[in-house]
């Protein structure tokens, strides 16, 4: 699926390089990066001080920021 297919689907606005924030698993404070790409139904995102981007739901405990 592309990132249009996504933010149609979805209804957020979401694009290569949009700023995110991370608040699942628990964590004391959220997390934040970057969009890298669209996969299927995910999003890869790189979180701050992390080498590899990861693969999330873009409407589980994700935040686009503007």
């Amino acid at each position: 699926m592309s990132m249009d297919r996504i933010r149609k689907r979805y209804s957020i606005p979401v694009k290569r390089g949009s700023r995110v924030r991370y608040t699942g698993e628990g964590k004391d404070r959220p997390e934040y990066g970057n969009v890298t790409r669209a996969r299927g139904h995910h999003l890869n995102v790189r979180l701050d001080g992390h080498k590899h981007p990861m693969i999330f739901h873009p409407t589980w405990e994700l935040e686009i920021l503007p």
